[in-house]
């Protein structure tokens, strides 16, 4: 990789050897109330929990574990039949105290340092941008990070992930089941299915994340799966 792109070098003893070639990003906040905390977490073996990259709210990028390892970050986990993410993915944590302590947006030099690393990221590993996901896309039951503040669109803007669709009509699904199943193949682990559709909604809906499947809802999935099967949206 371009070594401009990082700051500083933190080895995490977390790692072990991958079991598949990396096929995906999931980027994650780091949810505690300082970097310092985040940052002594993902070193401690005790945690057992890791990323490949920090980047602080300053836009100072860490790397913790080589990108040829396997990084403990994403949990139990599923993304379109994978089930081993952690081998499948690099991880990246973005310092910002989540949810429990006092979520915010996240500031321009962190976006300023995420976009040129996740766009050579992309582009060495050939990464779907359908496979550039949020914890909560691959764990929808359990996490909700990087949260409805990340900006998805900036990074759309770059070509880095999927652009959210222009809709031009509400989709109502014939039952519950149906919208479901459409989700799974989309990508999702519908186990849990109102955590996945509130996962589905604070990805490409945030403004409205109650669990509720809806006309607009299933207008976006439609069009998603629409533009897959299209081959537009790899």
């Amino acid at each position: 990789m371009n070594r401009w792109l990082v700051h500083r070098e933190v080895p995490s003893p977390n790692w072990n050897e991958r079991k598949s070639r990396v096929s995906m990003v999931v980027l994650h906040y780091t949810g505690m109330r300082t970097a310092a905390d985040a940052l002594e977490r993902l070193c401690d073996p005790a945690a057992e929990v890791s990323a490949h990259y920090m980047i602080d709210e300053d836009g100072t990028v860490i790397r913790l574990v080589d990108e040829g390892k396997r990084a403990w970050h994403a949990g139990r986990s599923y993304w379109r039949g994978e089930t081993d993410v952690n081998s499948a993915s690099i991880g990246i944590e973005l310092v910002n105290p989540g949810h429990e302590f006092g979520y915010r947006p996240f500031p321009e030099a962190q976006m300023e340092a995420l976009i040129p690393l996740l766009a050579d990221i992309v582009k060495r590993h050939d990464i779907p941008r359908a496979n550039v996901v949020g914890h909560s896309d691959v764990a929808p039951a359990r996490k909700q990070d990087p949260g409805e503040l990340f900006p998805w669109d900036l990074l759309a803007r770059y070509r880095i992930t999927l652009p959210k669709p222009q809709l031009t009509m509400r989709l109502i699904y014939d039952n519950p089941s149906a919208f479901y199943l459409a989700l799974e193949r989309f990508g999702y682990d519908i186990t849990d299915p109102e955590a996945a559709v509130r996962a589905f909604q604070r990805r490409w809906r945030p403004a409205r994340i109650d669990g509720e499947i809806d006309g607009q809802i299933g207008a976006l999935l439609f069009e998603l799966l629409l533009e897959r099967d299209t081959g537009r949206a790899r």
